[in-house]
């Protein structure tokens, strides 16, 4: 009897898994021939995200140059290393180009059709363009997978889960601003991919208030101004007339930081130093478990601080004041976060700008009042000018540095699975920001007055047959509006999700972590059940676990922990159809 794989998903995860499998076949597979069924509405490869289907003006959030969907040198993975072309490799385009989503599309359309070609040799594999509804069948047999549209279920001796972002019910306040905006005739758009929403509903020339400063009020920019007819001549926007006004503030009421304009030269920090394996297997170890604040952060904070000052001390000496051996000495002596290290950094660097200030780029409007809205206006015009000129001057190269700690950093901390949805805004505030191009953009779109800030601190309210919203920044200020965006995607939990099979899978017993993801076991992203048992033939990753990685693509030579995750459940599939 041949075996059966059947794979939740169709779009880049479950590409880069299905290359994994076609890597290890020879390897660990001598089956009778293995049968892969891909179940996705969406297109293959791209799948909804990435899919052909959308605005060409649309970005990818990433220089060319940064996007890979194939493992290298760097990738630690018990299967076999397959280099392949980055994007812009592929696309024969400047590395430092922000492509269209439509060329990341084809992009891995061709990945996927050549993993399949890859895999042929062992397994057929066959796409569904349908809904996964459930998944039933002892722990012990074969599965049945039951698809949308009275198809017969698919029997699989595995299943593997890599659905990608879904979408879920709102959140208790949503529910309550949706059924207000219906009862007064309001718009209310939800948190959602920002290409599926009806921005229709959005009028010229009405003012609109947005919560979100992320990259989805990105997305949202674009499309509401140059998607209705504008245009950028140099620096300044000519609107078409069909613009909304968009009020827009969030959290900390300023965009995300800019993309670092320049490469790399020189040393390169040695990372990881001080949250490397050793660090998180001692966190993994504490019989009472570890609080991130407590036990992870202050390491996060340390290791940060090392990749930033090891690059201005070795690139810009002159800025320092003693030798980078002495300071690295004792550094690495000072426990994180004491007064000794903060003394120790304050008599090595002299100007307090070239010292590493987390809470400060966290929290950037923090204590920050203004008195008018056009004095709010020219001052967060000045931030966000000020963030684009450091993010293009090498003279300021420590952020570069900071920014490959992030990545070190972040590959450390999938390991430790859930650990709430803080550390994952802050690492995509400060290294997932927009192009600067978008950032440039988004000044001429404020000088026209198309965008207008409202400041950190948002708070939105319903009340007077209208949305309200104030800030801290501008106290005693309210901005109204008869339109409300939510502009960030929903968040992937089990609880919430609309993901049908998830639900049920969550109902017949699957574990959730406290911030509500699956749970699966980190070796090889087995389903965990309450009891914390690990189901023998279902799988799951990708951004509704807490195995999610770093994304279903990756840099370059960056070890990136998503190739290690597929690799390990790749040969964990194999493994159990060979022996099974």
């Amino acid at each position: 009897m041949r075996h059966s794989l059947v794979v939740v998903g169709a779009g880049p995860r479950a590409t880069g898994i299905l290359e994994r499998i076609a890597a290890n076949a020879t390897e660990l597979y001598r089956g009778p021939g293995l049968d892969i069924h891909l179940v996705d509405p969406y297109p293959p490869g791209p799948g909804r995200v990435w899919r052909h289907d959308q605005s060409p003006l649309l970005w990818m959030n990433s220089q060319a140059q940064d996007v890979t969907m194939f493992t290298d040198e760097t990738v630690e993975v018990a299967g076999p290393v397959l280099p392949g072309p980055a994007l812009h490799e592929w696309t024969g385009r400047d590395g430092r180009t922000f492509l269209s989503r439509r060329e990341q599309s084809g992009y891995l359309r061709w990945v996927y059709e050549k993993a399949v070609a890859a895999v042929a040799p062992h397994a057929t594999v066959r796409h569904h363009r349908r809904q996964a509804l459930r998944v039933t069948g002892a722990r012990d047999g074969r599965q049945e997978v039951i698809l949308d549209g009275g198809d017969s279920p698919l029997v699989a001796d595995l299943v593997i889960l890599a659905q990608g972002h879904l979408d879920a019910e709102p959140e208790p306040e949503q529910a309550e601003l949706a059924a207000y905006a219906e009862r007064h005739e309001l718009v209310h758009l939800p948190p959602d991919f920002t290409a599926d929403s009806d921005l229709s509903r959005l009028a010229p020339a009405e003012p609109v208030i947005v919560r979100g400063l992320g990259l989805a009020f990105v997305d949202l920019m674009v499309l509401l101004t140059e998607g209705r007819g504008g245009r950028y001549e140099g620096e300044t926007y000519v609107p078409s007339g069909r613009e909304p006004v968009l009020f827009v503030g969030s959290r900390r009421g300023v965009p995300y930081h800019s993309k670092i304009g320049y490469g790399w030269e020189g040393e390169r920090p040695p990372l990881p130093r001080y949250l490397g394996p050793a660090e998180i297997d001692a966190l993994l170890a504490r019989p009472d478990g570890f609080d991130f604040r407590r036990d992870v952060w202050p390491l996060i904070e340390k290791e940060l601080g090392f990749a930033h000052y090891h690059r201005l001390f070795t690139a810009h000496p002159e800025r320092t004041a003693t030798a980078w051996t002495d300071f690295d000495e004792k550094y690495g002596a000072c426990p994180p976060g004491s007064p000794e290290l903060d003394a120790l950094i304050a008599s090595a660097v002299p100007d307090p700008a070239d010292r590493l200030d987390l809470a400060a780029l966290d929290r950037p409007l923090a204590g920050v009042r203004h008195t008018s809205h056009e004095e709010l206006q020219d001052g967060l015009r000045g931030r966000v000018a000020a963030d684009l000129a450091r993010r293009h001057d090498p003279r300021h190269s420590a952020d570069l540095a900071v920014f490959l700690g992030l990545l070190s950093v972040y590959g450390q901390v999938v390991r430790l699975g859930d650990v709430g949805t803080w550390w994952h805004g802050f690492f995509s505030f400060l290294a997932s920001g927009p192009p600067g191009p978008r950032l440039r953009q988004l000044l001429a779109l404020s000088r026209a007055g198309v965008v207008r800030f409202l400041g950190a601190d948002v708070r939105v309210s319903a009340e007077g047959g209208v949305f309200r919203a104030e800030s801290p920044t501008l106290p005693g200020h309210v901005t109204e509006a008869r339109a409300l965006v939510e502009a960030r995607l929903p968040q992937p939990t089990l609880a919430r999700t609309r993901d049908p099979l998830l639900r049920a899978l969550h109902a017949e017993g699957a574990a959730s972590t406290g911030a509500g993801l699956l749970a699966v076991d980190p070796a090889d992203g087995r389903v965990l059940d309450r009891a914390g048992v690990p189901h023998p033939r279902r799988f799951a990753l990708g951004p509704h676990t807490d195995a999610r990685g770093a994304g279903a693509f990756t840099r370059p030579r960056t070890n990136s922990p998503t190739f290690r995750q597929n690799d390990a459940t790749a040969r964990a599939v194999l493994d159990f159809l060979r022996t099974s």
